[in-house]
């Protein structure tokens, strides 16, 4: 019997939100879409963060994946642009969760050593090797959906290792793994 699996990577943005989407049938990959979420044109940060929410929730209840792998926030040197960053974050893992799928951080070197074997590698670099790995005619003109399919690749091959990245089952899990991080009022 084939056993098969939905892998949802998404790299969150508050301009641009990438993702891609891959199925595995007994341990191949193939690949189903990409595609990205333009915020560019919004101006209120909450709506952005309201489009993320529900986006993420239709590509869940359209391809209901089984597992999420999301592109953790880089430590950059200007606070406002993480701060934005964790909460498009947020946003879609709380989407994720909302529907009990496991979801899996992976910082991004570790996505782009595992995608094309060089932690600095350049996402020009990264959407080269996915085109060549998944049989990709085209790359977008825009790379963040291939940060997105580059995410859940990365899950996909790291797969039965036992260091992976954060990985939470559901809000419980969430906040037994982060103590002290919850504001209880």
């Amino acid at each position: 019997m084939a056993t098969e699996k939905i892998i949802l990577g998404i790299d969150p943005g508050t301009t641009i939100m990438g993702f891609g989407i891959i199925k595995v049938i007994n341990k191949q990959m193939h690949f189903v879409q990409m595609n990205e979420l333009m915020l560019k044109k919004y101006d209120d940060p909450y709506t952005k963060l309201k489009l993320i929410f529900e986006r993420t929730i239709e590509l869940i209840d359209t391809f209901h994946p089984d597992e999420i792998a999301i592109e953790a926030p880089f430590y950059g040197k200007n606070v406002q642009s993480m701060l934005k960053l964790g909460r498009a974050q947020g946003v879609a893992m709380a989407a994720g969760l909302s529907r009990q799928i496991p979801i899996t951080e992976y910082m991004p070197k570790k996505i782009k050593m595992a995608i094309t074997g060089n932690g600095n590698a350049s996402k020009e670099q990264v959407a080269k090797m996915l085109q060549s790995v998944l049989k990709l005619k085209t790359l977008p003109k825009n790379l963040d959906s291939t940060d997105g399919l580059a995410a859940a690749v990365c899950h996909f091959y790291n797969e039965g290792k036992v260091e992976l990245g954060k990985s939470y089952t559901g809000w419980e899990a969430f906040v037994k793994q982060n103590p002290g991080k919850i504001n209880k009022q």
